[in-house]
């Protein structure tokens, strides 16, 4: 007889999911799905608000990367009023944005992946995680605790609090950064330069010795994409859509994200509720993409820094033309992590940021508008319409971890059809199934959510489990 193999929750990552792997009646894998169970509903929460409240209402979108969604929001209600925000303003938006990805960055690899390649995939669940990783290695773990808190502290500076902190508005910030806080900032970066360095020659120092998770969770060809300056680098703020595929050849250029629909579709399946987001000119599942670090370091030229492109040249001797495997997530990530503490440095040594001119007014010139940016998971989208009042009507949130949702689901796959033998089930192997999701470091509390009334299916079934009457209500 078919059956299920059922994974619930999914650990170490942020939100609830499960995964069922299905066996059909050889005994073989047949195919696999990544469920995502929980629904939120900020698409509909925001309708009727005042569009210049929405970075403060989308920040509680998510206690992990909330200043992406400030980020996002804000950028949106720049388009509204039709106005760029001043330099010191948009210099200190960069700041908290390098700030975001290096502390959500550190939590991903210290505290929810690194247990698996440091302490052993097969190793006892008990001890595998950020307490035994700390029991093993007290120095290590001590050091992801202090970028994160490195990453918090720039974020509570200019945001007046860590999480959900109201630093931004249309037209620019709605704090200033003061000397004392840049000169604490400049004692931070020794310290974090060391620990990111010690972090990649810990990571390749043991990556080889997973030959078979890396070619085998979540490695296979597919487009990539990501924002890119004009010189086309690594731009986690501002810039121009690219897309690459697997052999690293550009497929797009230059896209505006404004018009993101253009070439970005959505759809949805009754199993999920995080849609599945896909490039239009392939169709549906066949413009599968990725985002968020690997995509990121797929699609640029360089990252523009020098300690982080000197890492980049050895990264991308991993693939022939795109790195594929999902593995290497964790080594994008850490290179990103050193170009944030790059690019902090700079912004700290900038006297421009330190203005007070750090906001533009106007009255609202527009009815829609879009704001992007690179959220550590991958590229976010804010589109706002909005009344002549200024009042919300629609909302649509494309967030990175939706965008990877095809991609996951294959990695699940195919991590289960090599790790998991149906007829001896072990912890190790579940595992695996696992970690091809946590490669992605979802954020599940982003990415759920729907528009109009809510799906909901109800069954009546005898004891004997036999099917008496269901009840379809769609969304």
């Amino acid at each position: 007889m078919s059956r299920r193999i059922l994974i619930n929750p999914v650990t170490r990552i942020e939100g609830h999911a499960k995964i069922s792997i299905y066996v059909d009646e050889t005994g073989e894998i047949s195919g696999a799905q990544f469920h995502v169970v929980e629904l939120r509903g900020f698409e509909k929460f925001a309708q009727g608000r005042p569009f210049h409240e929405m970075p403060g209402l989308m920040a509680r979108t998510c206690g992990i990367c909330p200043v992406s969604h400030v980020l996002a929001g804000s950028k949106a209600g720049d388009a509204l009023l039709g106005i760029a925000p001043p330099e010191a303003a948009q210099k200190q938006r960069r700041l908290m944005n390098y700030a975001q990805h290096l502390q959500s960055h550190a939590l991903s690899f210290f505290h929810l992946s690194s247990p698996d390649f440091l302490l052993g995939f097969d190793s006892d669940p008990a001890r595998r995680n950020i307490f035994g990783l700390a029991a093993s290695d007290p120095d290590f773990a001590r050091r992801g605790i202090r970028l994160r808190q490195f990453g918090q502290t720039v974020i509570e500076m200019l945001g007046g609090r860590r999480i959900h902190p109201p630093f931004s508005a249309p037209g620019g910030m709605t704090r200033v950064l003061e000397q004392a806080d840049v000169d604490e900032i400049r004692a931070w970066i020794p310290e974090a330069y060391e620990s990111v360095r010690l972090a990649l020659a810990r990571f390749k120092k043991v990556v080889d010795e997973y030959p078979d998770e890396i070619e085998h969770i979540g490695n296979f060809p597919s487009l990539f994409m990501g924002l890119v300056n004009r010189y086309g680098e690594l731009e986690l703020y501002d810039g121009a859509i690219r897309f690459v595929d697997g052999e690293g050849n550009v497929v797009a250029d230059g896209l505006d994200p404004a018009r993101y629909q253009t070439y970005i579709g959505e759809a949805a399946e009754e199993w999920s509720y995080m849609k599945f987001p896909y490039y239009k000119p392939l169709g549906y599942p066949g413009g599968m993409y990725r985002v968020g670090p690997l995509a990121r370091l797929n699609v640029c030229n360089s990252t523009g820094t020098p300690l982080a492109d000197r890492e980049l040249r050895e990264f991308r001797q991993r693939g022939k033309g795109a790195v594929c495997a999902a593995f290497y997530y964790h080594w994008a990530r850490l290179i990103e992590m050193l170009h944030a503490v790059e690019r902090i440095e700079e912004l700290a040594a900038d006297p421009a940021i330190l203005s007070k001119q750090v906001r533009a007014r106007a009255g609202q010139n527009r009815n829609l508008g879009v704001g992007v940016c690179e959220a550590p998971r991958g590229t976010l989208f804010h589109h706002y319409e909005v009344d002549d009042n200024g009042l919300v009507r629609k909302v649509n949130l494309l967030i990175a971890t939706g965008q990877n949702n095809l991609a996951m689901n294959q990695a699940v796959e195919q991590t289960a059809r090599r790790f998991l033998r149906p007829d001896q089930v072990t912890e190790g192997a579940l595992n695996r199934v696992e970690a091809a999701i946590r490669c992605f470091d979802p954020c599940l509390s982003c990415a759920t959510h729907a528009a109009g009334r809510w799906p909901l299916v109800v069954e009546f079934r005898r004891p004997s489990g036999e099917l008496l009457s269901r009840v379809v209500r769609g969304g």
